[in-house]
Order: C-alpha cells, then sequence, then structure tokens
C-alpha cells in the first residue's frame, strides 16, 4: 500500500485492547499518518492536550474516562472544535449514534472496523 499523497495527518488512537490500537495505528501509519496511542480516556485527553492531533478515533467503552466523555472533554478544549472526532465501538443501534452524534462525534464506526471506512472517516482528502 503507497503512503497517501500529500502530508498526512496526526491521528490519536485510543482503545483500552491495545492489538486493536496497534493494528488502527499500523494501518494509519502505513497510509502516511502520524500516530500515537493510548491504552485509556484519561491518557488520550493528556496525550491530545499536548500533541493537539487533528484526528481522534476512540473506542467508546475505556475505562479512566469513556470514548464519549474524551470527546464531550474535546469539544470544550479551545482547541477542540477542529478536531475531526471517530467513535469505534461495538454499539451500533440508532441510539447509541444519536447519543454519540450529540457527545461530538463526527463518525461513527462499529467493531470491527473495515480499514475503508476508517480511512473514509478520517475526512475530505
Amino acid at each position: 500500500m503507497p503512503p497517501a499523497a500529500g502530508p498526512g495527518l496526526k491521528v490519536l488512537v485510543a482503545d483500552d485492547q491495545p492489538d486493536a490500537a496497534d493494528s488502527l495505528a499500523l494501518v494509519l501509519g502505513l497510509e502516511g499518518h502520524t500516530v500515537r496511542t493510548a491504552s485509556d480516556g484519561r491518557l488520550a485527553q493528556a496525550v491530545a492536550a499536548e500533541w493537539r492531533p487533528q484526528v481522534m478515533v476512540l473506542d467508546i467503552g475505556m475505562p479512566g474516562a469513556t470514548g464519549e466523555e474524551v470527546a464531550r472533554w474535546t469539544r470544550r478544549q479551545p482547541w477542540g472544535a477542529a478536531v475531526r472526532l471517530v467513535a469505534v465501538t461495538g454499539w451500533g443501534r440508532p441510539e447509541d449514534r444519536e447519543r454519540l452524534r450529540l457527545a461530538g462525534f463526527d463518525e461513527h464506526l462499529v467493531k470491527p472496523v473495515d480499514v475503508a471506512a476508517l480511512l473514509a472517516a478520517l475526512g475530505p482528502g
């Protein structure tokens, strides 16, 4: 797979399942993006506050702070309005999608995540 055209994005992947986070980070890195990972919601907040990613791919069911809580926190930050938020979850019911949309997510992907859908969720490119 050749790297994506143009400069890559700064992407934070947060998932409490290390294999899931590492797999997503590997795919995104192969596409030319710079990726950092976090193993829980509080660490995701700390990394985001320091690093200011352009995209955050967040598992919803994380310890410390859920992906939903991280999304709401991100949107309250001065820099948070510009961040693209992608939910990655096993929850895909209409009410789950609506709740996460209201929390500030731009995209909602259901596990297992399709690589093409993940790349498309990063935004226009």
